[in-house]
């Protein structure tokens, strides 16, 4: 039986890959077939490719499925203002540890600041969530600020795929009941999707072999290129985020 997505975090392998800062960790279809999860690269540092993404980030920055941390806090250390959402208890506790704002939440429960985050990301795969496109993509486009900005990365190949997965660490692991509906993208495929629903397409690149779409909502006219603006704020911590608002005041 398929269970909802914050199966994710109920995978014991995950909790165990993210404490010890390395995998291995495979997503794994019903067929047997294995996605590798790149546990290191989300453990580490942001790196280069990581840091051209953040320089087009605009205004405040939600992170979805922002797992260990990473990118929230290396958005802090610039002086932004971002919230990383995560339904997994291991990846807010090691988020946290980094300094930057997280909350245990998914993305379709309720969130601080609905419709006025600036910049919202699905990196790391996080475009597959719920294992439905079109309903994430109307989910973000309701918590970003007219004219708001997504930034995607996708699969680094066309596919579209919605399948049912489990969480495991080594290839012959035993079969479990936490299953839960996953989605995989490719940069034509969401494209396709976008066209569909509420969004513009900005910008799609290439970088460290790794695949990226910028869309901006319709709601509010787009330039050609995404622009590189940072929120301005105060160096003082920030606050636990109200329900309301995605920053505290100032």
């Amino acid at each position: 039986m398929t269970t909802p997505p914050a199966a994710w975090a109920a995978a014991d392998p995950y909790a165990t890959a993210l404490r010890a800062g390395r995998g291995p960790l495979f997503l794994r279809r019903a067929d047997g077939w294995l996605l590798p999860l790149d546990v290191e690269r989300w453990c580490a540092h942001a790196d280069r490719v990581d840091l051209e993404v953040l320089d087009r980030c605009e205004g405040a920055v939600l992170d979805v499925g922002c797992g260990p941390g990473r990118l929230v806090a290396a958005l802090s250390a610039r002086g932004r203002t971002v919230l990383g959402i995560d339904v997994s208890e291991t990846a807010v506790h090691h988020a946290a540890r980094l300094g930057g704002e997280v909350l245990r939440r998914s993305v379709f429960d309720r969130l601080p600041g609905e419709g006025q985050w600036g910049t919202v990301l699905l990196m790391d795969g996080s475009v597959g969530i719920g294992g439905d496109p079109s309903a994430l993509l109307d989910r973000v486009a309701g918590l970003l600020s007219p004219g708001g900005l997504l930034i995607a990365e996708t699969a680094p190949f066309d596919v579209d795929e919605r399948v049912e997965v489990q969480v495991v660490d080594v290839v012959d692991s035993p079969t479990s009941d936490a299953a839960f509906l996953w989605a995989r993208l490719g940069t034509p495929a969401l494209l396709r999707h976008a066209r569909r629903t509420r969004w513009s397409a900005v910008a799609h690149w290439t970088a460290g072999g790794r695949c990226f779409v910028a869309l901006r909502s319709r709601s509010a006219s787009s330039s050609a290129e995404p622009a590189k603006t940072t929120a301005v704020i105060s160096s003082h911590r920030a606050r636990k985020p109200s329900e309301d608002s995605p920053v505290p005041s100032r």
